[in-house]
């Protein structure tokens, strides 16, 4: 077999993996259960075993992998209409700590070691046992954990607050790119980031990575991290909160669907513009 034998055979298996994955979902390249866990090496085996064997043929090899790949796709299926399937096949939770006491039966039913159940317990931030109400292990090998209710964080609710739902932070400059849709399913326009930006004392070409957050604040991170963003003297803030009020008032015409109300807020839009005309020169010094 030659090189070219093994790149050629390479490149048809990664292609032929790759669709396969696609197909059976992103759950077989996450935490896998016992199941997929043995669809996994297999599939690879096989691609391995075709890719370098010259004696086996393509196509026995891709049989294979399909067979194996329909019996993982059609249990996953099952599984999802037949709860005592899916325990066979993917397996049940097992409680490992109850009533705060640990359960040596089900540590001795899993394999695990108190030294396993101590490293579990660091990967999600709790160092000592007793701080524990209840855990159990899941079949894909995660841990869940309730702490006792004197050592659960507060919350706003605790508290009695009301607060607003928070709202999925927007990126909207990556590597250095303006994200358009992030832009506008945020709100603003490019005037309004422009604006920010100079605030902040920097530019959109200077920047590597900018979000809006819930309260529509912007947060950028420059390329050159050496550079620290200066604090901005009163002129250059009221430059900018000028330029931000024409380019929400411009924005607010375009939402807007009332003719005399996009009217006034245009012609205000306007009327800002030309005071920041008038006044810049003087502000910039």
């Amino acid at each position: 077999m030659t090189v070219f034998d093994v790149m050629y055979r390479s490149l048809i298996f990664i292609v032929i993996l790759f669709i396969i994955t696609k197909i059976l979902g992103k759950k077989h390249i996450s935490q896998l259960s016992l199941f997929e866990y043995i669809t996994g090496i297999t599939l690879g085996d096989i691609a391995g075993e075709v890719i370098m064997s010259k004696d086996m043929h393509i196509m026995h090899g891709i049989t294979g992998l399909l067979v194996f790949s329909a019996v993982s796709y059609f249990s996953d299926y099952l599984t999802l209409k037949n709860r005592k399937l899916r325990e066979i096949i993917e397996g049940k939770d097992t409680i490992i700590i109850q009533d705060g006491k640990i359960l040596e039966e089900g540590l001795k039913k899993e394999k695990y070691s108190v030294e396993d159940l101590e490293s579990l317990l660091r990967d999600k931030g709790i160092f000592k046992v007793k701080d524990v109400e209840y855990a159990l292990l899941e079949p894909k090998g995660k841990l869940s954990v309730l702490l006792k209710k004197e050592n659960q964080p507060l919350t706003a609710k605790d508290l009695g607050l009301n607060m607003p739902n928070e709202k999925e932070p927007q990126t909207v400059i990556m590597d250095g790119q303006i994200v358009y849709e992030a832009l506008r399913k945020s709100g603003k326009n490019l005037e309004w980031l422009k604006t920010e930006l100079e605030k902040l004392g920097t530019t959109i070409d200077q920047v590597f990575f900018a979000q809006i957050d819930t309260y529509g604040e912007l947060s950028a991170d420059l390329y050159q991290d050496q550079i620290s963003i200066p604090n901005q003297n009163e002129r250059q803030l009221l430059l900018a909160v000028i330029k931000r009020t024409q380019a929400e008032l411009e924005m607010l015409s375009l939402q807007t669907e009332e003719p005399e109300t996009q009217k006034i807020y245009s012609l205000n839009a306007d009327k800002m513009k030309a005071i920041q005309i008038k006044i810049e020169p003087y502000l910039r010094e």
